[in-house]
């Protein structure tokens, strides 16, 4: 595969949303459907993940119970909430919108301007 991408910043809670809007996962595991999802293109960095795990708790986007994991031990499961089904949605819709506007843009050819 090839270099993997930086983030570009805010979108970190929407791949979460996604991440987890495909099924139940604990923390480790979002960070690993990320980069299955991703072809290996993106890497999300334990220390970025976890707060903006809380961070997406409080908001009452996700919310977790206790499970145990592939491996038999303790871990805490996330889950989207109906609230962050339509997060997921209206940040998916402004992600499109903006990528349509900077596609435009690079299109442009200097006698469009």
């Amino acid at each position: 595969m090839g270099k993997q991408l930086d983030l570009l910043q805010g979108t970190l809670d929407m791949l979460i949303l996604k991440a987890v809007s495909l099924g139940p996962l604990h923390g480790y595991g979002i960070l690993l459907r990320i980069e299955q999802i991703s072809k290996d293109r993106l890497a999300i960095q334990q220390g970025s993940l976890y707060p903006a795990l809380y961070r997406l708790e409080q908001q009452g986007w996700i919310a977790s119970e206790w499970g145990e994991s592939e491996n038999k031990r303790r871990a805490k499961y996330y889950h989207l909430t109906a609230t962050g089904k339509k997060q997921l949605r209206l940040e998916t819709d402004n992600w499109n919108r903006m990528a349509d506007v900077i596609g435009d843009m690079l299109r442009t050819a200097p006698e469009e301007v």
